[in-house]
């Protein structure tokens, strides 16, 4: 997802139709359904080498542009209303025209997005870019990960979760690129573009093995009314979920600032924090699915809130290089097990069909995203950015209180 992209949308394997593949696919050899699934998997991080392209850069921007901690997390909102403003529509859109031109013109924008946000010079020019960034982002989300939902179909294998593991490898790769153009002293805008030109070379290579469907999708067919009668266990899980991408969104938008203000880290090192976020995230979410078979839902989440309450407040009391890094790891690890975990259980509520169950969780935890990065801009002006960390590390204990009385993840 959704995150990731602001969702994680590997629950479009439940929801969607089965698609009307062409006899092609069926028929092909085994070596170019496994190019098809390349294909889908470097599209997947193609996404994320954006994202994280942009979030290893915010510090060196706030900077350019002399913003305050609140001045950067209202412009920091632009970016989610861009989602918002796209959302009514994009699901549409991707149905009339397709996943396969939708994916390649999604990513396309999507990349030069970023070199709009390298060329801001004011606070303005840089909401606008955010906006757009979000905008075209949440088309190219929606259609890339449709395009996994028809790829698993074409294997007997579960595969879609290694699709978003491509997308959490990719922040750690673009963190990673992020501190070579730091050390090498290259501006947001010459390091934005060559993530463009690396992006141009994914879609070129890659457009032709993109599955072309045909498929009719309809809706979900219930007389349930959530309006009428609110499930309030789904509602519970949402703020679960809630708590997740906001700690979650956070560590996107801050953790480059939190270890350029408050650790002082030199150089190219201010993206250090982000970076082992963005590894710990990774491993976890190529972990989970082995801890919940062993161990069980409920005890990995509540575990998982731990964690990142653990690693929020070890940052805020130890803010130095090595503990800090350490802490972020931390964080990266817990929130990796809360989306995935949620969806599935959300997905698989007995009383409540799955589409609707799964649209009233994200839209309670999208706040999270919409929410929590300003809010931290606000309260790091009115106290520092330590206070604006501690109070988010409240939201994993409320994770691990609210998993440990909710009857659904027995």
């Amino acid at each position: 997802m959704f995150n990731m992209p602001l969702f994680d949308y590997s629950f479009l394997s439940k929801i969607l139709p089965k698609a009307k593949i062409k006899k092609g696919f069926r028929k092909a050899k085994k070596s170019y359904l496994n190019r098809v699934r390349l294909a889908t998997s470097l599209f997947f991080f193609g996404m994320g080498f954006c994202f994280s392209t942009w979030a290893s850069r915010i510090p060196d921007i706030k900077s350019a542009l002399q913003l305050s901690e609140a001045a950067l997390g209202t412009m920091l909102f632009a970016l989610p209303i861009g989602q918002l403003l796209a959302m009514p529509f994009s699901g549409n859109i991707v149905t009339r025209y397709g996943s396969r031109t939708i994916s390649i013109l999604g990513l396309f924008l999507y990349a030069l997005c970023l070199t709009f946000l390298g060329l801001a010079t004011a606070s303005w020019q840089l909401a606008v870019g955010l906006l757009l960034f979000g905008f075209f982002g949440n088309f190219c989300n929606i259609a890339v990960n449709t395009q996994g939902v028809y790829t698993q179909q074409l294997f007997d294998k579960p595969i879609i979760g290694s699709f978003h593991g491509s997308w959490s490898l990719a922040g750690f790769c673009g963190a990673l690129t992020g501190l070579l153009m730091l050390a090498i002293e290259l501006s947001p805008f010459q390091h934005f573009t060559v993530a463009f030109g690396f992006v141009i070379v994914i879609l070129l290579t890659n457009y032709k093995f993109m599955i072309k469907v045909k498929s009719k999708p309809t809706a979900e067919k219930s007389t349930y009314s959530f309006w009428k009668n609110p499930d309030k266990t789904l509602l519970w899980v949402g703020v679960v979920c809630f708590c997740g991408m906001a700690s979650e969104g956070i560590m996107f938008d801050w953790s480059g600032v939190y270890f350029k203000e408050v650790i002082q880290a030199p150089g190219a090192l201010v993206v250090l924090g982000y970076t082992t976020f963005m590894i710990s995230m990774a491993s976890g979410r190529f972990l989970s699915d082995l801890l919940v078979a062993r161990y069980g839902s409920k005890k990995v989440l509540i575990v998982s809130g731990i964690v990142i309450s653990l690693g929020l407040y070890m940052a805020v009391l130890l803010p130095f290089m090595i503990p800090c890094t350490i802490a972020f790891m931390l964080v990266g690890f817990g929130v990796s097990n809360v989306v995935p975990i949620i969806f599935n259980v959300a997905g698989n509520t007995k009383n409540v069909p799955t589409g609707i169950a799964l649209t009233i969780v994200t839209s309670i935890s999208f706040l999270g995203f919409l929410i929590g990065p300003p809010l931290i801009g606000y309260i790091a002006e009115l106290t520092n950015l330590k206070y604006s960390f501690a109070l988010i590390g409240l939201f994993g204990l409320l994770i691990s209180l609210l998993v440990s009385r909710l009857k659904i993840f027995n």
